[in-house]
């Protein structure tokens, strides 16, 4: 017999709870701040390095630690000979893939649908080994092939978590799109939604494996999707850096309603309003973090610092840092403007752009396009401190 939908309730918390209220609201500022601060041409460059922050963190919560520049190096195909190594690569590669698409809106489905969760887990797991697609249960006397996109047809135990029936992952996935669909909701509900939905997907446990990561990528596209989130800033990072709470609070609501004065639905209506104040407060603490990073006066003062050292290093010719400190407050510039800038001659100019060009500081699409500003990870440490 399968299970009744109403196991998963509550899917939503009160809407009038004022600790959520408050911190939806705080997010609605915080992440118009933030996208309000960086001009738009730089946004493709920096996207690029958080993606590289995002998947390096959402590696570190499966146990799997990818170091930065192997993750660069991925990026470039220059894969290492080591074949766990290798396959880490390719991992972080295929989760920046994926979260590149949700970026560029070419993701498949809307945010809250089946749709988007089977093509979530799909596009990942088509681009990883075919190694990492052999799952083995604890025992070790089974091996099931992972098929992408494809709920699992068997039961499984999570800890001390036993999610639905195969037969009703569907059912209760049909469910779950029609509470978290952001049309439907009002721009704080939507807010509360993203932090509900991370925990009731994880809940429902589609997959055989992949759950956890496709968790968070819907969770990132669910945030985009509702003008909350964007390329410049990553949940991953502060959920993989409060890990231990992060598995409490998903523990804590996925336990049974614990008295009568604990919601009306199957599951504990406080433990999942505790886990969506955790999430929206690693969200908000997120935003304001990135925020930090690129505030004009601090990120220009270490780009400085660091053209500075290479100049010594005799790596940059002086002036460099006038380049980027433009390319900074402007976004993108034509190269024709160069001398202008720097305060040298022609050539001279044409020589402290190609040191930059080579140094991979600057970036242009073709020979005649404007210059943009490159965030290689090499440099990531020195222009954003702690971002990895």
């Amino acid at each position: 017999m399968q299970e009744s939908i109403s196991l998963i309730e509550p899917l939503m918390p009160s809407v009038e709870n004022r600790q959520l209220v408050n911190l939806a609201s705080e997010l609605i500022e915080a992440a118009a701040g933030l996208n309000q601060s960086v001009h738009p041409a730089l946004r493709q460059e920096l996207g690029t390095l958080v993606r590289s922050m995002n998947c390096y963190y959402s590696n570190l919560i499966e146990g799997h630690r990818t170091l930065p520049r192997d993750i660069e190096r991925a990026l470039n195909s220059d894969f290492v000979d080591d074949e766990r190594a290798r396959n880490l690569q390719l991992e972080a590669l295929a989760h920046i893939k994926v979260q590149e698409k949700i970026d560029l809106g070419l993701a498949q489905g809307s945010a809250e649908s089946a749709a988007r969760i089977c093509w979530l887990h799909e596009e990942f797991a088509k681009l990883i080994p075919a190694s990492m697609l052999q799952i083995t249960n604890k025992s070790g006397d089974k091996v099931i092939e992972l098929v992408p996109g494809q709920y699992r047809s068997g039961e499984v135990i999570v800890g001390k978590h036993i999610p639905i029936s195969a037969a009703a992952i569907p059912a209760f996935l049909a469910r779950f799109e029609r509470v978290y669909n952001p049309e439907r909701l009002s721009k704080i509900s939507q807010i509360i939604a993203a932090a509900a939905s991370h925990h009731r997907l994880l809940w429902i446990h589609p997959f055989y494996d992949g759950n956890g990561r496709v968790s968070r990528l819907f969770s990132h596209g669910y945030l985009t999707e509702i003008g909350i989130g964007n390329s410049l800033w990553s949940v991953a990072r502060g959920l993989s850096r409060n890990v231990e709470d992060y598995k409490k609070f998903l523990a804590l609501a996925d336990s049974p309603r614990w008295n009568d004065l604990d919601g009306r639905g199957n599951l504990t209506a406080k433990g999942l309003i505790e886990f969506c104040v955790f999430f929206l407060n690693v969200c908000l603490d997120q935003i304001k973090f990135m925020s930090s990073l690129i505030e004009p006066e601090k990120i220009l003062t270490r780009m400085e610092i660091y053209t500075e050292e290479q100049v010594r290093l005799g790596n940059l010719l002086p002036n460099s840092f006038l380049l980027l400190k433009q390319l900074w407050l402007e976004g993108e510039i034509p190269k024709s403007r160069v001398p202008q800038i720097v305060g040298y001659k022609e050539r001279q100019a044409r020589t402290l752009q190609n040191k930059l060009v080579e140094s991979n500081l600057i970036v242009a699409d073709s020979v005649r396009s404007p210059l943009r500003l490159n965030f290689p990870i090499a440099v990531a440490e020195r222009y954003f401190p702690s971002l990895f």
